[in-house]
Formats: structure tokens, C-alpha cells, sequence
């Protein structure tokens, strides 16, 4: 088993169901947790080196991108539905991601 792909695909899905949590229970508090686990799954998927490892970056950083100004706009400006908004966002670059885990995972049991 590869526990660097068990641990940087836990923070991925930590990362997309926090979302989800926000998305039912708009607290900050979800928010920043759901931005802090996808910066940490960012920074473990910037040493992978396999087939989809660009793509799952990309998704990933997108996510980032989408997250912080969204955690901004509800603690500084309050704007609710920027928040939500950009958080959608997250969910459709986390969900894209975790379809490239999936397709990358099923490559992989080819090889054997």
C-alpha cells in the first residue's frame, strides 16, 4: 500500500466533505477548516510524481483559490453568498479531483 496516495487522498476527501459541511452549516468556522485541510492537500500532492499529478495540482490550487477569498468574504466583507458562491467552486474543483484519484487508481490496477 502507498501511504503518501492514502494520506494525500484523506486530505483531499477531508477537504471536500468539510466543504459539503459548509455548504449545510454556513459557519466560518467550517469554512476554515475546509480551506486549511485543502492547503495541506495541496502542499502533499506538490511531490507527487505519477500520470495525473499536474491535473491533481491544478485542481487543487483551484480549490485554494476559490476557498480563501470565500473564508475573506465572509469574515472581513460578510458577504454570505460570495462565500457560498466561491464554494461551489472548491466543490467542483475537489469533485474533479478526486475523479482524476479514481481514474489514476484504475491506470494503476492495469500495471499489475
Amino acid at each position: 500500500m502507498d501511504w503518501g496516495k492514502v494520506i494525500y487522498v484523506f486530505f483531499s476527501l477531508m477537504s471536500l466533505t468539510s466543504i459539503a459541511g459548509f455548504l449545510y452549516e454556513h459557519s466560518a468556522t467550517a469554512l476554515f477548516a475546509a480551506g486549511s485541510l485543502n492547503l495541506v492537500s495541496t502542499f502533499l500532492k506538490i511531490g507527487v510524481r505519477n500520470l495525473l499529478s499536474a491535473e491533481l495540482l491544478a485542481s487543487s490550487l483551484v480549490a485554494d483559490l476559490h476557498l480563501i477569498p470565500a473564508f475573506i468574504y465572509l469574515q472581513v466583507v460578510g458577504n454570505i453568498e460570495w462565500a457560498i458562491a466561491l464554494t461551489i467552486g472548491a466543490l467542483i474543483a475537489n469533485v474533479f479531483s478526486m475523479g482524476l484519484v479514481y481514474i489514476e487508481s484504475s491506470k494503476n490496477r492495469d500495471d499489475y
